[in-house]
């Protein structure tokens, strides 16, 4: 492992880094603009041409908000909380295969930070971790609204979890590997994924809905009877990381989507542009990107559409509706896999 093949891999993080965060910026914008049209008004619009400098306008305000502290709270967890949950947020993005690989002077670059050969395991590990950023926010603010938004998340995000990573066990089966890279790459032209498991595909979907706190399952952040939930008790950019991790994650689930559903950074007719192999990567990225704001577009579109379910409503669709479709799913993929192999 040469200096150079280092530095690029720091140069990668760093771009994809900061990829996360303007895209989570300006997610803040484009759900504005989404729910306005939606309710027929304009949004923001006095920012800059048609409010795009809104979401630094919104920045700077959000650090020159009073720091507030509650005075009976954990200092330490309290600053945790919202540090853990941004951090977690943003390290997901490591093993998500955003190209195919750039060759330059006969070396070739992978646009993938870490190609590891259990990439989807890493994705879970990582999420599993992620509630204890909003479980620690919310029990450090001696906050009982907040307490109870913090439970709310953790119970929710773990009852959720299961059925999605049982509805990716059926593309583990198909493809017989755990890394992202392969699941993409059998996914080559049209062959993608979701042909083969749409009910993997809708419940992963819902699944990424409530895992992101995501309307209608945004039942931890519910105004109407916790009045902010987890983060009731934070200001300035301790809420910031907050509502910032939020976006990511949904920056994030869209980019998973797009993965291992819909043939990540592969396109119809790619084979038959007869272009070169830098060319077609590159094209093949702005595609994945493409594929992903549609499903962010997707998230924003469900949220000013839906109502929110109740809180029983949400554990029961979860626990007794896609828990059970999702082992059927299994079930099916390995009949329909042995049948296969014996013929």
């Amino acid at each position: 492992m040469d200096g150079n093949y280092i530095l690029y891999k720091f140069i990668l993080a760093t771009v994809i880094l900061l990829i996360s965060l303007l895209v989570a910026m300006y997610s803040t914008l484009l759900e504005r603009k989404v729910a306005g049209y939606i309710q027929d008004r304009l949004g923001p619009n006095r920012a800059g041409i048609g409010g795009i400098f809104q979401p630094l306008a919104d920045g700077l305000k959000l650090f020159y908000k009073e720091e507030f502290m509650p005075g009976t709270a954990d200092k330490f967890l309290y600053i945790l909380g919202p540090s853990l949950t941004m951090m977690i947020a943003l390290l997901t993005s490591a093993v998500i295969p955003w190209g195919n690989s750039i060759v330059v002077n006969g070396t070739e670059y992978s646009l993938q930070v870490a190609d590891i050969n259990v990439g989807v395991l890493y994705v879970f590990a990582i999420l599993s971790i992620g509630v204890y950023g909003i479980m620690i926010g919310g029990w450090a603010s001696n906050n009982k609204y907040a307490l109870i938004g913090a439970v709310r998340a953790a119970s929710q995000m773990i009852s959720y979890e299961l059925a999605m990573s049982m509805s990716i066990i059926a593309i583990v089966m198909m493809s017989g590997s755990l890394s992202l890279k392969d699941i993409v790459d059998q996914q080559h032209g049209m062959n993608w994924n979701v042909w083969y498991q749409p009910l993997g595909f809708l419940i992963f979907i819902v699944c990424a809905f409530a895992e992101c706190n995501r309307s209608p399952f945004d039942l931890p952040e519910c105004e109407t009877e916790l009045i902010g939930g987890y983060h009731t008790e934070y200001s300035s950019m301790k809420l910031g990381f907050y509502l910032f991790a939020e976006y990511i994650n949904m920056f994030i689930s869209s980019a998973m989507i797009a993965t291992l559903f819909f043939g990540g950074y592969n396109f119809p007719f790619m084979d038959s542009l007869n272009l070169s192999h830098n060319a077609l990567t590159i094209i093949g990225s702005l595609v994945f990107f493409m594929k992903i704001i549609f499903f962010v577009f997707f998230f924003m579109w469900v949220r000013w559409t839906l109502p929110r379910f109740r809180y029983d409503q949400l554990m029961r669709l979860g626990w007794k509706t896609l828990l059970p479709l999702a082992i059927v799913n299994i079930l099916v993929t390995g009949f329909v896999i042995m049948l296969k192999n014996h013929l």
